[in-house]
């Protein structure tokens, strides 16, 4: 049962982890045997690669701005080189913003939705591409609970998330019979830095405890397992899931 979960050999690029869930998504997968390219925006990019390689992984780095669309071919075709190949993609890069609708301006409107949504749609076609050229592979999007709801104040985020999940059902339904497994995990209420404000919010914090079933916040770790499974030959006949890992807040 253990070879399932197995990805010794496999090579994977994951976004947005030089912190927070993707860290703790590459690090599992790493952990397992993969080899990964991390593409983030940080400046401690580097600093984070090297802490990988010092514990012994097969880890590469790349410092992008995924909002600049134009250049997303370049880096991705450069993780691909540093590797010499492809089998997992993990599309967790992600930014939020915060305001009234009726005030959001509109170049955070558009940041919004070219990190969390244009980018992931290039990404996707340019791993979908390459593995339909490879035999196959595992696309994994980070999808939201505002891919169920809407959110207050957060309009753009709420809109990219729920376009990351309809462009993850709409190309498992292209690629499911070529060998493509699309699926993306939709976490719950985190305890990372995206979410401070309502983690030192004791009333918001209070009423989002209140309705998680598990009495807790998730942790960056608790995304391993489902990326894990998601990365592996486990998930060989799921596609075009959207997987809440919530601590049961979608059920209450």
């Amino acid at each position: 049962m253990t070879d399932l979960f197995d990805l010794t050999g496999k090579k994977g690029i994951v976004t947005g982890a030089a912190q927070g869930l993707a860290y703790s998504m590459a690090e599992g997968l790493m952990e397992q045997g993969a080899e990964i390219t991390i593409i983030d925006l940080s400046d401690r990019t580097n600093e984070v690669v090297q802490g990988f390689q010092d514990r012994g992984y097969a880890c590469h780095g790349l410092q992008a701005d995924l909002s600049k669309l134009d250049s997303i071919e370049d880096v991705f075709n450069k993780a691909v080189a540093c590797m010499e190949g492809l089998d997992i993609i993990i599309n967790a890069a992600g930014v939020q913003r915060r305001y009234k609708s009726e005030e959001f301006p509109d170049e955070d409107w558009k940041m919004v939705l070219d990190v969390n949504l244009n980018s992931v749609w290039k990404l996707c076609q340019m791993s979908g591409r390459y593995f339909l050229q490879h035999g196959g592979g595992k696309i994994i999007n980070i999808a939201s609970m505002l891919s169920f709801l809407g959110g207050y104040t957060v309009a753009a985020y709420a809109a990219s998330k729920g376009g990351v999940a309809q462009i993850t059902k709409a190309l498992s339904n292209e690629w499911a019979n070529r060998n493509i497994n699309v699926n993306a995990l939709a976490p719950g209420y985190m305890a990372t830095a995206l979410n401070t404000g309502i983690l030192n919010d004791p009333v918001r914090n209070k009423e989002i405890l209140d309705r998680i079933p598990a009495k807790r916040w998730g942790k960056p770790e608790d995304m391993k397992g489902a990326a894990i499974f998601l990365a592996s030959r486990a998930s060989d006949y799921l596609n075009g899931a959207i997987i809440p890992v919530d601590g049961g807040f979608l059920s209450r």
